[in-house]
């Protein structure tokens, strides 16, 4: 007697292939736009920030450009800030909080914060036609949060590498904002599991906001400055029953760390002196999609802030 697959696309313990991946593609329905919810916020910045256009994506009929936005008073001899969004597309408060602090960054007030300072480059959609979809995959059924290391599959990650290439060694800090939602545990685990012919593996999403650092690169201190900034928007996610966050032991109260480099990683993309990778539970009845957006602004600007001050606070070169 046979049982029903744990996903509809694919056969239990066979990786897919072309059809699955199509049919896969099939599923997935264009649910928002990405030109009414990004390149339109983005546009009217123009006066104020440089709007980049660093490269488009063309999947079936729709092509995408891929836009990223930038401080005017751009120098050469300062370090870079980059914050990134809309790596998963799905994840929405990433996006919206990367528009929300580009967006602030084009205020004089703001602005004038990193003046003479930083540089900053904001990229708060990755992946388009998956922020369309609400699909944490891009069109082929990749994860371009897994393609930063030795893997290179992604056209998403190859663009946003082929623009940050030219900033290699002078990025100070890179802040990625993510989400952890209902739907990882409904829909993109099971998707995961029958893509790559493996067992679904039960997990628990975290009710609240975490962040992931660098265990090869790590500055706790700075993921802790983050925390205690967001803390004062929305809740921080507690441990587990096992003293952990999404099977990984606690650094500090809502910290884990890992080698995201291994894990192809987008925060591991420059090699940063601080990195970090946001995660916030939307689907909390504790929060809303505003406080959530909120959340990622609190800790990007506690990102660029603890940067700064730390690289104010270095000794001079004799």
């Amino acid at each position: 007697m046979s049982t029903a697959h744990f996903y509809p696309v694919g056969t239990p313990g066979v990786p897919w292939g072309d059809a699955e991946r199509q049919a896969w593609r099939e599923r997935q329905v264009r649910r928002r736009s990405y030109q009414d919810d990004v390149v339109a916020r983005l546009e009217p910045l123009a006066d104020r920030l440089d709007i980049v256009r660093y490269g488009e994506i063309t999947y079936g009929d729709q092509t995408f450009p891929l836009l990223a936005a930038r401080t005017r008073d751009w120098r050469e001899d300062l370090p870079v800030a980059l914050v990134t969004g809309g790596v998963h597309g799905y994840e929405t408060s990433g996006v919206m909080g990367a528009l929300q602090f580009a967006e602030a960054l084009a205020g004089s007030r703001q602005a004038g914060a990193y003046a003479g300072q930083l540089n900053v480059l904001v990229v708060p959609c990755v992946s388009p036609w998956a922020y369309e979809r609400i699909s944490r995959w891009n069109y082929h059924a990749i994860d371009p949060n897994r393609n930063f290391g030795a893997r290179r599959d992604a056209q998403e990650s190859s663009a946003l590498i082929g623009l940050v290439a030219p900033h290699l060694g002078r990025v100070l800090v890179h802040i990625d904002l993510h989400e952890t939602t209902d739907t990882d545990i409904t829909e993109f685990r099971p998707a995961l599991a029958s893509r790559d012919g493996k067992a679904l593996e039960p997990e628990t999403v975290p009710d609240g906001f975490y962040l992931v650092g660098d265990s090869e690169t790590t500055r706790l201190d700075f993921q802790i400055a983050i925390i205690e900034a967001v803390a004062q928007v929305t809740h921080i996610a507690p441990p587990d029953a096992n003293g952990r966050i999404i099977g990984f032991p606690l650094s500090a109260p809502g910290v884990i760390e890992f080698p995201v480099k291994t894990a192809g990683l987008c925060a591991s993309l420059t090699g940063a002196r601080f990195t970090t990778t946001t995660e916030v539970y939307p689907d909390s009845p504790r929060t809303n999609d505003e406080e959530c957006a909120a959340a990622q602004v609190a800790a990007v600007r506690a990102a660029l802030d603890f940067a700064l001050a730390d690289l104010t606070d270095r000794p001079a070169a004799a």
